[in-house]
């Protein structure tokens, strides 16, 4: 089973489904015409499939000659609420809403690789689950499929996704054993305290002295509490109080986030974040309200799959460049599948400097190099076939 050769006589399939999901993109768990096209292409091979899973994603299985193991292989299909800049063929016609990530091209994967598996089912020993998930765009779409048993009937074992990479090139490929995306939370802190006039500050309390000093002591948190061959983030990303420059106000509202890999790190962050906030409000007389909500777990690679990842790259790319220790501080919820049962989650190098196809993901001029689709489909269906020999 040649599936590079098989990916690359597919290309013009492989493209033409990327760039037209690119032209038509979706908000999280609005991917009405996202899915229906999957739909139709799933029943195209003849394959057993469910929509309206998670609202709006779909589950196709594919059943091998003989009995093994079941493999769930996924790809995220939803876009961001962001005004194109591309200058592209194929840009959006959804004004404020771009394929600004690469979810296009991993729909448009996911597809070619059914396609590929389905003609070689004969060979096959087990199950392929390919999921085709709503809602990554911080609205954890595969913990919603996971809680509506996307895991079950049948059970799966393992499960493999892959990423377009615009941070490295082509011929490159993050394969790195373990964590590999942090665990994410979102804060929200309101300081409360006594407002008014700026020129009396001692009939105050202020709720903006205390914000500047919290801030300024969370940053501890990393450098002092964690230990120095560990990663953690501690980030403030909006502060809003005060309306104007001599009144002070009456409280301060900060959000941010918290990204951590290892459970022990996240336990010891988030102790040191609320001693630290509500240790600083009470000694300058302030009450505070904090709002901790987690967002995903930790993406961890199985060392199980990790040498039959590895190998099966440089068995398809022998001149690829392999990131056997790239780690991210992005979070992704397909976290939320890989805590259940051992998986790998892939990254694949889409950038081409020369072509002007490297800008950073999320940005508005992001767009990537569609070689890499053809290599992705390659290594997933290899990875899939050696699983299920």
């Amino acid at each position: 089973m040649d599936f590079l050769a098989e990916a690359k006589s597919l290309f013009e399939y492989t493209q033409k489904m990327r760039r037209d999901f690119h032209e038509h993109p979706e908000l999280g768990y609005q991917e009405v015409r996202t899915a229906g096209i999957v739909a139709k292409e799933i029943e195209a091979l003849g394959l057993e499939y469910q929509t309206g899973v998670a609202k709006t994603g779909v589950v196709a299985i594919l059943e091998g000659a003989r009995s093994g193991p079941v493999l769930l292989l996924r790809a995220d299909m939803d876009a961001l609420p962001i005004i194109e800049e591309t200058g592209a063929e194929y840009a959006s016609k959804n004004l404020g809403v771009m394929h600004a990530c690469g979810h296009d091209g991993h729909t448009a994967i996911l597809l070619t690789v059914a396609k590929m598996l389905t003609a070689y089912r004969g060979q096959l020993a087990g199950t392929v689950k390919f999921v085709f998930q709503p809602a990554e765009e911080g609205m954890n779409g595969a913990e919603v499929m996971v809680n509506e048993g996307v895991l079950e009937n049948p059970k799966v074992d393992y499960a493999i996704a892959s990423h377009v990479w615009n941070d490295k090139p082509l011929k490159w490929f993050g394969v790195t054993e373990g964590p590999v995306m942090a665990g994410a939370e979102k804060f929200r802190v309101v300081i409360k305290g006594k407002g008014g006039h700026g020129a009396a500050p001692h009939q105050t309390i202020d709720p903006i002295f205390a914000a500047s000093q919290i801030i300024t002591t969370l940053q501890s948190i990393v450098s002092r509490n964690v230990p120095p061959l560990e990663s953690a983030v501690v980030s403030v990303g909006r502060i809003q109080g005060g309306s104007a420059f001599n009144i002070i106000p009456p409280e301060v509202e900060l959000q941010g986030t918290i990204r951590t890999f290892r459970k022990e790190v996240r336990e010891k962050v988030l102790k040191r974040f609320h001693e630290i906030v509500e240790g600083i409000a009470e000694s300058l007389e302030c009450q505070v309200d904090i709002e901790l909500i987690a967002l995903t777990p930790a993406v961890s690679n199985s060392p199980e799959l990790a040498k039959l990842v590895q190998e099966t790259v440089v068995q398809l790319f022998p001149d690829a460049s392999l990131g056997l220790n790239d780690v991210s501080m992005g979070s992704e919820d397909m976290a939320y599948i890989m805590e259940k049962v051992p998986g790998f989650y892939i990254f694949v190098g889409s950038a081409n400097t020369e072509r002007g196809l490297d800008a950073a993901h999320h940005h508005p001029k992001f767009d990537f190099d569609e070689t890499a689709l053809t290599e992705a489909a390659a290594l997933i269906a290899t990875i899939t076939a050696k699983i299920l020999a």
